[in-house]
Parts: structure tokens; C-alpha cells; sequence
């Protein structure tokens, strides 16, 4: 009997000191486990730092290639401001040109030409976004007018409004490019 007991014995031993290295082997396996989770929690935290990295850098990208696009498109619509105010002057040249020749028959072939080349100067100037402002009768506007003098008239209407244009104003799109030199009515 007592070798039964002994081997009753020795396998309780044996189980206790079994359960005693599963135990064991659990907090191992446990230890393990958090060990091997921290590479991976700190790879798992990188990943989401350069995800938010990439997301900020695409945006900031993004909003760059807008900005530019719009500054590109405000270039292409302005560029010829430059050409266009050096061209203004020399409409105004064929305008007193057309005022000074007279409409005998001895001008009339000279002045023939040099309205064919104003025409035609206007009309490629206005496909290029050139308009002409219109002034006269119009009220004073500080935005578009530049009043030289005042001058008194007899019609209550007139007061406040532009009763002459010394020198036209122009517009290259919706922009000012040659403000209209006016005589005022007071």
C-alpha cells in the first residue's frame, strides 16, 4: 500500500509542481505577450503618426496647388495690362487725330484710314478684354472717375452727374486700368 500512496504521493507532487510551472508558464505567457504587443502598439502609433503626417502634407499640398492655379489664372487675365495701358494713349491719339481732320472731300480718303486702323486697333484690343468706359451722363463715382473741374449748369439733373470726359477711362475685365479724367456738374 504504501507504494500506492507513494505513487498517489508522487503524482500529487508531480501534478502540484505541474500545475505550480503551469502557473508559472502563464504569467510567462502573459509577460510574453505584453513583450511581443509593444512593438507592435509602438509600430501601430508610428503608422498613425505618419498617417496623419501624410494627410497634413496632402492637404498643405493641396491647398498650395490651389493657390497657385488661381494666381496663374489672375496672371493670364491681367498680363496684358502692361501692353494695354502703353496701347490706351495711342487710341486716344487717333480719337484727337479723327477730331482735328475735317469732313471735306480733301481729308476724306485720309481720314478713311485712319479710322479703318482705329476700328480695327479697338476691336483687337476689345477681344483681348479691353472696354471702353462710358461716362458721360453717368453720376460720379470715385471707383471709376477722376474729376478734373466742376463746372455750374443750369439743369438740376446735371448737378452730380459727369457732364464731360477730358480723357476716356478704360476696364481690362472687371478691372481699372486708366481711370476717366471727368468735368463735373455743380
Amino acid at each position: 500500500m504504501q507504494d500506492n500512496k507513494t505513487e498517489k504521493g508522487i503524482n500529487e507532487n508531480e501534478v502540484n509542481d505541474s500545475l505550480e510551472n503551469q502557473e508559472f508558464s502563464a504569467e510567462e505567457t502573459n509577460e510574453t505577450q505584453e513583450a511581443a504587443l509593444e512593438p507592435i502598439q509602438k509600430v501601430e502609433a508610428e503608422l498613425a503618426e505618419m498617417k496623419d503626417k501624410y494627410i497634413r502634407l496632402y492637404s498643405e499640398f493641396e491647398n498650395f496647388r490651389r493657390r497657385t492655379s488661381k494666381e496663374k489664372m489672375e496672371l493670364v487675365k491681367t498680363a496684358g495690362e502692361d501692353v494695354m495701358s502703353s496701347v490706351i494713349p495711342i487710341l486716344d491719339d487717333f480719337e484727337r487725330a479723327l477730331k482735328a481732320i475735317g469732313n471735306d472731300e480733301s481729308t476724306k480718303a485720309i481720314r478713311e484710314g485712319i479710322e479703318l486702323i482705329y476700328h480695327k486697333t479697338v476691336k483687337t484690343l476689345q477681344s483681348k478684354g479691353l472696354v471702353k468706359m462710358e461716362s458721360i451722363g453717368k453720376a460720379f463715382d470715385s471707383e471709376l472717375h477722376e474729376a478734373i473741374t466742376q463746372i455750374p449748369v443750369t439743369d438740376a439733373k446735371q448737378k452730380g452727374k459727369v457732364v464731360d470726359e477730358v480723357e476716356a477711362g478704360y476696364f481690362l475685365g472687371d478691372k481699372v486700368i486708366r481711370f476717366a479724367k471727368v468735368v463735373i456738374g455743380a
